[in-house]
């Protein structure tokens, strides 16, 4: 029986993260993971192959739309499905390697196999039983269905599916308007796919800052995306390589339906705790099958902790990732600590979205005084020679103490741009030292200062 001071069970970003930071701090550490390759479901199959997919088709898209512009006269490119599925695959075995890597110069073992908590203070992995001082569940999120859809990663596929199509469907359709299902429309609608976005609700990216949600919806739909929103999925019916999905409207009852070479089902993720034993070790959980913790990501059993997606939260690899590093400090005898306050969260379409801190909404339900500043994307000159024009740069402050309060962006590279106000908010920044700091010329950045400087006297470029 090995002894650790930490194991982790799960090597995602939370885990492999928390582990690392871990052993740095000089903690004898462990990871349970059960794939063949490290990452978790980020690196396997989420944020690395979906982005992987996503440069690849944008480059597809510039070659069709605007290489022509620019004095670049060559043939169309065509697209070869298999060699940008290895492409993608590639990608992600660097990213895989790389994390088993940093476990081996770090000297964190890797238990193979999947774990169970027999009882406080130990995990067992296959025939194996480890001790550990402290244990950290990062075990993810799998994908969630809706009655009357059945998964077969075939014709009816989760984003496991989606990424390894064996051709490119003429139709799609895609259940949910969340940020997975429009990344991957907008890749298969790059590669020439028919896609069908259906959505219960009555905008898309729920919880989005409204304004930008709207805007984002008009660039998709310019873009060839087709929209139905507030209509709630009634099921799906598979014949052969086709599927039927059928839909009501939330308004009048009306019923339609289409047919389609794959949907996909994107309807949000659940915490993946099957097999960790842990209703008999008696773990509190949430009624939405989440682990309950305290400040501190302890749950209501001794030396037992949980970060990422399997706790209550955003489903964000990043979150999970500083919860991982927080766990680890506190472990360590540090003061570990998240700012939830200061998460960033990006769609990675073209235009990426970016958002950070509070919506409009939010700051109005919460009767809060607030202005805002605004600069179009129009107004850059780099955006505009970059035919990346689109979109726009806003910033919420108090309305007393100019405060940034949030930030949303769409436009080129927003989900790079949105970290400077990130820094800015995690210090405590006004607009105002935003707007005088220098930006250099000519960037995107530029669009940020603007913003802030909308706030104040007002923009220089609009």
């Amino acid at each position: 029986m090995a002894s650790y001071d930490l194991i982790v069970i799960g090597a995602g970003p939370g885990g492999y993260v928390c582990a690392i930071k871990a052993a740095q701090l000089g903690l004898k550490t462990a990871v349970v993971e059960g794939r063949e390759t490290l990452g978790g479901t980020c690196l396997n199959v989420g944020c690395i192959p979906s982005k992987a997919l996503l440069h690849a088709t944008h480059a597809l898209h510039e070659a069709e739309h605007n290489f022509a512009k620019m004095g670049l006269k060559a043939e169309t490119p065509t697209v070869d499905w298999d060699q940008m599925l290895a492409y993608k695959r590639d990608s992600v075995g660097q990213n895989t390697g790389g994390i088993e890597f940093l476990f081996k110069k770090n000297k964190i073992d890797w238990l193979k196999g999947w774990g169970s908590i027999p009882e406080a203070g130990k995990v067992k992995v296959g025939d194996e039983t480890h001790e550990a001082k402290h244990i950290v569940i990062a075990s993810g999120s799998v994908p969630t269905s809706i009655p009357n859809v059945e998964i077969d990663e075939k014709v009816v596929v989760t984003s496991t599916g989606a990424l390894e199509l064996g051709r490119i469907p003429e139709k799609m359709v895609v259940i949910g308007a969340g940020v997975i299902g429009l990344e991957l429309g907008s890749v298969y609608r790059r590669l020439g796919s028919e896609v069908t976005v259906v959505e219960y609700l009555d905008a898309i990216t729920p919880g989005m800052d409204a304004e930008v949600a709207r805007n984002f919806q008009k660039i998709l739909t310019k873009q060839g995306l087709k929209f139905v929103l507030g209509s709630a999925v009634q099921g799906v019916t598979v014949e052969g390589e086709k599927a039927t999905v059928t839909w009501k409207s939330r308004k009048d009852d009306s019923e339609e339906s289409l047919t389609a070479d794959c949907v996909l089902v994107a309807t949000g993720r659940k915490p993946y705790v099957e097999g960790l034993g842990l209703e008999e070790l008696g773990v509190d959980m949430t009624d939405r099958g989440q682990i309950k913790i305290d400040d501190h990501f302890k749950t209501s059993v001794d030396g037992v902790y949980a970060i990422g997606d399997a706790v209550p939260g955003l489903m964000l690899a990043h979150k999970a990732e500083d919860e991982g590093v927080a766990i680890a400090e506190i472990l360590a005898g540090q003061k570990g600590h998240v700012n939830y306050e200061v998460i960033p969260g990006v769609v990675y379409t073209h235009p990426e979205v970016a958002t950070v801190g509070k919506t409009e909404e939010q700051l109005k339900e919460e009767g809060r005084g607030y202005k805002v500043g605004k600069f179009p994307f129009l107004g850059n000159a780099r955006a505009k020679a970059n035919f990346s024009a689109e979109g726009f740069v806003k910033i919420l402050a108090d309305k007393e103490t100019d405060r940034i309060l949030g930030a949303h962006i769409i436009g080129p590279m927003a989900g790079d741009l949105i970290h400077e106000v990130c820094v800015a908010m995690e210090f405590g920044a006004a607009a105002e030292d935003l707007a005088r700091t220098c930006h250099a010329h000519p960037t995107y950045s530029e669009g940020v200062r603007e913003a802030a400087l909308a706030l104040g006297d007002g923009a220089i470029h609009a």
